[in-house]
């Protein structure tokens, strides 16, 4: 058979499968005639979420604090992007983390994930940084609590932990409440990032949103944070605040 004939063939096939979907009151895909095609789950996508873009009004030097998520991927298979992190007048700072990494599909709602993290520390004195490596579960639980828990290991060895919560109240269809919860712990000490064994830190977030449109909504709230244990030995040591309370503005989108 030549490329003609072959050519010939394939489209009589699409022809005959088509008449015979029409005849069964079905597309080519199974449904129904009249409803769109099913998403294919080969199809790459692209998301970014400002899950946090805000300024902080606090006693001690204000901040512009930023959390953002981004992946690229079908639904099984995808890369991640997450980095979140604090710029405060003055001139000092922290780059929390920057994390790349492969996460893969492991039941529904859920995303194991593995892959290489940046932190960054500066202000007054020399740049602090390190690397990491980190595993992490990503996912929504029951009663729609949003879940971001890793473990870390840094290039010095050095062990921790850190783990958020998120849940989204329907207030209206438009003006949502979003309680947040962190806590971060650690199994040895490091001296330059402030951290201490054990629990280092616990916070608390409340913010309310209006959705202009879904991708775009405006926010004001609060948000509460404590340096525990010997995190907090090692602040005061440095002359810094044990505690701290925001109000805070800001605007979430996505795209």
């Amino acid at each position: 058979m030549n490329g003609a004939q072959r050519l010939c063939s394939a489209a009589s096939l699409v022809f005959l499968s088509a008449v015979t979907a029409q005849a069964a009151g079905t597309t080519l895909s199974g449904a129904p005639v009249g409803w769109t095609e099913p998403v294919l789950d080969s199809k790459p996508h692209a998301f970014v979420l400002f899950d946090q873009l805000e300024y902080q009004h606090t006693d001690a030097p204000d901040a512009l604090r930023w959390d953002v998520l981004a992946w690229y991927g079908g639904d099984v298979n995808r890369l991640w992007l997450e980095t979140e992190g604090e710029h405060r007048t003055g001139g000092t700072g922290e780059i929390e983390r920057i994390d790349v990494e492969y996460g893969r599909l492991i039941a529904p709602f859920w995303d194991l994930q593995a892959g290489l993290g940046y932190q960054r520390r500066y202000g007054a004195g020399p740049a602090r940084e390190r690397f990491w490596a980190v595993v992490g579960l990503q996912g929504l639980a029951p009663y729609g609590f949003e879940v971001d828990a890793n473990l870390r290991v840094s290039d010095k060895g050095d062990v921790s932990a850190d783990l958020e919560l998120e849940y989204e109240l329907l207030l209206t269809q438009r003006l949502i409440l979003q309680p947040r919860f962190e806590t971060e712990l650690a199994v040895q000490e490091v001296e330059e990032f402030g951290v201490g064994r054990g629990f280092n830190a616990v916070g608390l977030g409340l913010r309310l949103r209006y959705e202009l449109r879904r991708e775009l909504a405006p926010y004001v709230g609060a948000s509460w944070a404590r340096t525990l244990g010997g995190a907090a030995d090692l602040a005061r040591a440095e002359g810094e605040d044990v505690a701290t309370f925001s109000v805070v503005g800001g605007v979430r989108l996505w795209f």
